[in-house]
């Protein structure tokens, strides 16, 4: 048998005990004679009969006992949450005994009773995440019933606007997708209602990273999967602090949607700078009104990122305010304070000199890291190489002579400029 998460259910007495307390919970709140009925019904159905099997030996006799009391459920009950939890617990054990967990039966009536718990109000919905987080660990790990499961606790955490108490990783997602018994289409409707629950709870920025999931469980040729690359390219250029675009660029749908007009603005945001956007403007003035993308907010990161580029091809070098400048179109009185806005979203670290009039780049990121990218940083790893070599030949002749002093200079230089260049006198 498939191995479940361990949720403790502890019931005392026999069986028909058990699902006459069920059955007092549940009609609880009933009238009286509507009460009465119920409970007549349930006594006619356990009852032995003159040479028949008590009702612990009668499997079909359990399951339509079992059966009347989840036709009694009609909402969490009037009880206390410790009740309420009480109940559903012992009624998923009973659930999850009498019938198998990929069984017609168990899907039926877990699913009646998802609904129950989705919409029925409460106060305190902390009581429906527990009832519903048992549930869930009591299946089987490998239950296809827990996608509807858990896409029950999502629907209720993001209802009352806390999908953070659930603690959802995108760990969790990729080991619980491995081990689900699902078809791949239920995979993505899974990823799907995921990305839905964090937009709509206003956390535009974890759904992004969903989203790319989401895209690459999807056929790249299909309509949703395109319609999904879209929409994936659209959420990442609307988000202001999402720099990193070179992911979309290895999902397959998003490359098979090389001719939408989002797509020809998204190489420009990888590859290019101001000129070629204002220019994409130009071609496509509907375009942004249509995906919801703000002109001013796009202007912002593309400049981001075009000081960014600046920055990966003068690390370890000063980078003049006029190139600056130049390359952001702006004035050059405006050059520190976008030099402070790149430094804010670590895309680049270095050191303004209003002497020098330059920036001196300590560490830089690239947009994206392909042939170009790599060569650069085989030169860096070379010089380095020479460097510390030029370093390691000056300390070994300080050494020989014991001249503490060159030794502690060349320990200094090394720790203030890290990797770059280290000039000695030798004398």
């Amino acid at each position: 048998m498939a191995t479940a998460d361990s949720v403790s259910v502890f019931a005392e007495g026999t069986f028909e005990e058990q699902i006459q307390e069920l059955v007092d919970y549940a009609t609880r709140s009933s009238p009286e004679d509507e009460r009465a009925t119920a409970l007549q019904s349930f006594r006619d159905i356990v009852k032995s009969g003159e040479g028949a099997k008590p009702i612990e030996e009668d499997q079909e006799r359990r399951r339509r006992a079992l059966i009347f009391a989840l036709d009694q459920t009609k909402g969490l009950g009037d009880g206390s949450e410790q009740e309420i939890e009480g109940y559903f617990n012992l009624l998923f054990s009973h659930l999850l005994t009498l019938w198998a967990s990929n069984s017609p039966e168990t899907n039926h009536h877990v699913s009646s009773l998802l609904y129950i718990l989705t919409s029925s109000h409460s106060d305190q919905p902390s009581v429906k995440y527990r009832v519903i987080s048992n549930l869930f660990n009591a299946t089987p790990r490998n239950s296809a019933l827990r996608l509807p499961i858990y896409k029950a606790l999502l629907q209720v955490a993001t209802e009352n606007g806390e999908l953070e108490s659930l603690r959802l990783t995108r760990k969790d997602i990729e080991q619980w997708l491995q081990e689900w018994d699902i078809s791949s289409e239920e995979r993505s409707q899974f990823l799907k209602s995921i990305v839905e629950a964090f937009i709509k709870s206003g956390q535009p920025e974890t759904a992004y990273h969903h989203t790319l999931a989401y895209v690459s469980s999807l056929p790249s040729s299909s309509p949703d999967g395109q319609s999904a690359a879209i929409d994936a390219i659209a959420l990442a250029l609307r988000l202001p602090s999402l720099f990193d675009l070179d992911p979309l660029f290895k999902l397959d749908a998003v490359v098979a949607a090389k001719d939408h007009e989002l797509f020809s603005l998204l190489q420009i945001f990888l590859n290019s700078g101001l000129p070629e956007f204002h220019s994409w403007l130009e071609s496509h003035p509907a375009v942004l009104e249509k995906y919801e993308l703000d002109q001013a907010q796009l202007e912002r990161k593309i400049r981001l990122l075009s000081f960014a580029s600046l920055g990966f091809a003068h690390v370890g070098h000063d980078l003049p305010y006029s190139e600056v400048a130049s390359t952001l179109q702006i004035e050059l009185s405006q050059v520190e304070k976008w030099a402070i806005d790149v430094i804010r979203t670590g895309l680049l670290s270095g050191k303004l000199s209003q002497t020098t009039q330059s920036l001196h780049v300590y560490r830089s990121s690239a947009r994206t890291f392909e042939r170009e990218q790599w060569e650069a940083l085989e030169k860096r790893l070379v010089a380095w190489k020479a460097g510390l070599a030029s370093v390691l030949e000056v300390v070994t002749s300080a050494q020989k002579r014991g001249n503490g002093s060159a030794v502690s200079e060349v320990v200094q230089q090394v720790t203030q400029t890290g990797t770059e260049s280290v000039q000695v006198d030798a004398a």
